[in-house]
């Protein structure tokens, strides 16, 4: 995989985390996973397809989603009601778009589909056609993970 393609999406994430929840974000080191993959609670998936295929997935536990979900809306959250879902989604979708129209600018093209949560204990992601490259997010609300795992056709 290029890392052209995984910068927009990390780049994305900062910047759209810095305005919507917290200003102190911490960058880690890039890692490469193996094509099954366990997750931390709450998975947020956006596919990608046309000139490259695959998916990004915004990953963390609940009580950073919840946090992060209070945060976005200046009020506390305690659970994952339909609130709590479509501000997560609108993340997903505030990153995942902001990083789509810089690859467009750099001559890719490509569209997405819209977000998918899912939340629950023992969540493994299988695609054993892509390798991702995951970055982990600090904030104060918790880790997040940035997992970009693309293919060109």
């Amino acid at each position: 995989m290029r890392v052209e393609y995984i910068n927009p999406f990390v780049d994305a994430a900062i910047q759209i985390l810095s305005s919507t929840v917290s200003k102190d974000i911490s960058r880690g080191q890039i890692s490469l996973r193996s094509s099954i993959t366990p997750m931390m609670g709450v998975v947020i998936i956006v596919g990608l397809a046309g000139q490259v295929s695959g998916r990004i997935i915004i990953d963390m536990d609940r009580e950073t989603a919840l946090k992060i979900a209070s945060a976005m809306n200046n009020e506390t959250l305690v659970e994952f009601d339909e609130l709590t879902t479509a501000t997560l989604t609108e993340l997903a979708n505030m990153i995942t778009g902001k990083a789509v129209t810089r690859l467009h600018e750099l001559g890719f093209q490509f569209d997405l589909t819209p977000p998918a949560l899912f939340t629950g204990e023992k969540i493994q992601i299988s695609d054993n056609k892509i390798e991702a490259l995951v970055v982990p997010i600090e904030i104060p609300q918790g880790k997040i993970e940035i997992n970009v795992g693309i293919k060109e056709e």
